[in-house]
């Protein structure tokens, strides 16, 4: 069990057009239509974000870009308007997300609360950047 790799970097920014721009255009990453539900984006309820997937070369790793909805007042909006777009998380892949984040949990880590299953299960988790060492660390099930 544990972690198996790094399953994306997420980034905010303003627009996808924008986030093209820099990861398309400029570093050479396909943008990966599918995962990214392209093109209005996957979205995620908690952050009320759109969100697209670049891959990055020839591995599993991908850079996550997150598109805070008009008028969003979640955590990834408040991040974009005080920051501007950059760096926002790590995400991990894990063989057991629940496992894992109670792992991470009983070692002291603070956990974000989001929805879980009806059996009380996570799909995915978060934890605080102020006891990951400043960065908002995610956990996600390994992709098939």
């Amino acid at each position: 069990m544990g972690f198996v790799h790094i399953d994306h970097v997420g980034l905010v920014a303003y627009t996808i057009e924008q986030a093209r721009q820099v990861l398309g255009e400029s570093l050479g990453l396909e943008l990966d239509e599918q995962r990214s539900n392209w093109p209005d984006g996957s979205y995620f309820p908690p952050e009320q974000t759109f969100n697209y997937f670049f891959a990055v070369g020839e591995g599993e790793t991908q850079v996550e870009v997150l598109i805070p909805e008009a008028g969003a007042t979640s955590g990834a909006a408040r991040f974009l308007a005080k920051r501007g777009p950059g760096l926002h998380h790590l995400c991990y892949a894990c063989t057991d997300v629940h496992a894992e984040a109670e792992r991470l949990a009983a070692k002291g880590l603070s956990e974000i609360a989001l929805p879980r299953t009806a059996d009380g299960r996570r799909t995915v988790a978060f934890f605080h950047p102020r006891t990951t060492g400043g960065v908002l660390t995610e956990l996600v099930p390994l992709r098939a």
